[in-house]
């Protein structure tokens, strides 16, 4: 038993670790929040596209009978029925915690149009023949429906798909209106108004149920099929992508709207999971910006990984390559005053130096500072007449390189500032020697061709997750640790 218990802990610990394998790797790299003057612009670009909905919806004809002494019985008919206009006000969209959104509507008013028809039976008296002649009348004309005080309230509830994907429901929805006009004009019109607080109660309820009806199948029809838009799987280049799946169904809170994006970088050719984890990102509470980015260093490192494990960084040098007036060739014969002996073993033959990173670079973040600390490693080769190479000897270069991260409407795009190089000798077939004289050369290139191919690659920038036809601008950058805080406003760009 005390062997039991003693092994208690340990195979606790082991269960977790195995059973839940994402447990320990589900900190987002990106986090996306949408605060309450993101939502409030949501709700304002929303009831434009629901009133406009509205003036699509079809109402449906409704009939009734009356009898009106001393009129008698009737029948009439109301047809043709259409919104002329509508005017959505007070639109909000507020935090539902643990579902999604509210969405409200209040203090609205719609006008419907349409035509009217009654038919009536007339009974007439003959003096002559002492008796009753029954005629049917049918008459016709037009009215008018003021609709005011309309509010309507529907809960989204938000969740995530298995492709990782958003999606929103509107399970349940209500409608209510304040109060019914309805102006009935036509040669019975006086006769309609005289029971119209059974019309105006039939409008009321066709609209209540109508305006509920286009709601919630516009959510299923329009805003669903919106959510699909927002990118999963998005294209960098030829051979790099960014996941974009959401982690988990949106998070409503008291305030805001968090949604927790994956953000990593992947091999399109050949997906491999990354050997280090997201860090834990802790949000300021800023609320100036409708949303606020927030992009761990996660996404930068894993773009370094692919990028490194696709040899983008490695490089090669010859004598080609270096500036006619260069006081130092790749050749064994100017590489005599300090490396006698490779001169002597590889009479005036050409040199080649093949540089790579000995890592990926991983991108540092500290509060306002961006920073990158790259070990590369150079192996120089003699070329034989045979075409063969044969080394000769190994550098090791090491730099502090700053970097500096900016934003378009859609993209983070980076930039590197370098800094000096410090070159040492990591192994040499050909004696020792001093690598001073190689700095400038390898200054001169690292300057003049690494880091215009890194930065050309940089400014091509990543694509932040973002719906079809949504703008960012107004942006506001802070370098955290451990993650940029990006804020920035939203504008809906209508086709």
């Amino acid at each position: 038993m005390r062997a039991m218990a003693r092994a208690l802990p340990s195979l606790l610990l082991r269960l977790l670790l195995t059973s839940t394998p994402g447990a320990l790797g589900t900190n987002p790299g990106l986090v996306a929040r949408i605060t309450d003057k993101g939502l409030e612009y949501v709700a304002r670009e929303g009831s434009v596209v629901l009133q406009r909905e509205l003036l699509r919806i079809t109402l449906p004809d409704f009939t009734g009978d009356f009898k009106i002494k001393p009129f008698g019985r009737g029948h009439f008919e109301f047809h043709s029925l259409s919104i002329h206009s509508c005017e959505l006000r007070g639109s909000a969209l507020t935090p539902l915690p643990g579902q999604g959104l509210s969405l409200t509507i209040s203090d609205s008013f719609i006008r419907v149009q349409g035509e009217w028809k009654v038919r009536k039976a007339f009974v007439l008296l003959s003096p002559a023949a002492d008796s009753k002649t029954r005629i049917q009348a049918r008459l016709h004309g037009s009215f008018d429906v003021q609709v005011k005080g309309i509010t309507i309230s529907v809960n989204l509830v938000l969740g995530r798909e298995p492709s990782g994907r958003p999606t929103v429901t509107a399970p349940g929805c209500s409608s209510h209106i304040r109060d019914v006009e309805v102006d009935i004009s036509g040669d019975l019109g006086w006769l309609l108004n005289l029971f119209h607080n059974k019309i105006e109660s039939r409008f009321r309820r066709v609209l209540e149920s109508k305006i509920c009806e286009m709601l919630q199948n516009s959510v299923t029809s329009d805003l669903q099929p919106y959510l699909q838009t927002l990118p999963v799987k998005t294209k960098i280049d030829s051979f790099a992508g960014i996941d974009y799946s959401l982690m988990e169904a949106p998070r409503a809170t008291a305030q805001m709207l968090d949604v927790m994006f994956k953000g990593e970088i992947f091999n399109r050719d050949h997906y491999s999971p990354v050997s280090f984890l997201a860090p834990v990102m802790s949000l300021p509470e800023q609320y100036n910006r409708m949303v606020y980015f927030a992009i761990s260093d996660y996404v930068f490192n894993t773009a370094s990984m692919v990028y490194h494990e696709a040899g983008f960084l490695n490089f090669s040098i010859t004598d080609d390559m270096v500036p006619p007036g260069s006081n130092i060739r790749l050749t064994t014969k100017s590489f005599r005053p300090f490396v006698p002996r490779l001169a002597r073993l590889y009479p005036n033959m050409n040199l080649e130096l093949q540089g790579a990173m000995a890592s990926a670079p991983f991108l540092n973040f500290s509060p306002g500072n961006l920073s990158l600390t790259p070990l590369m490693e150079i192996e120089a080769f003699v070329l034989l007449p045979s075409s063969a190479k044969e080394p000769v000897f190994q550098l090791v270069v090491a730099t502090n390189i700053s970097a500096m991260l900016t934003f378009n409407t859609s993209k983070i795009t980076g930039f590197l500032k370098p800094g000096k190089i410090q070159v040492e000798l990591k192994e040499s077939k050909v004696g020792v020697f001093n690598v001073e004289l190689l700095e400038a050369l390898l200054n001169y290139y690292i300057l003049n061709t690494l880091y215009p191919k890194v930065n050309g690659k940089l400014a091509e920038g990543f694509p932040l997750p973002l719906l079809k036809d949504i703008r960012l601008y107004d942006p506001v950058l802070e370098i955290h640790k451990d993650f940029l805080f990006l804020g920035t406003n939203l504008q809906y760009v209508r086709a």
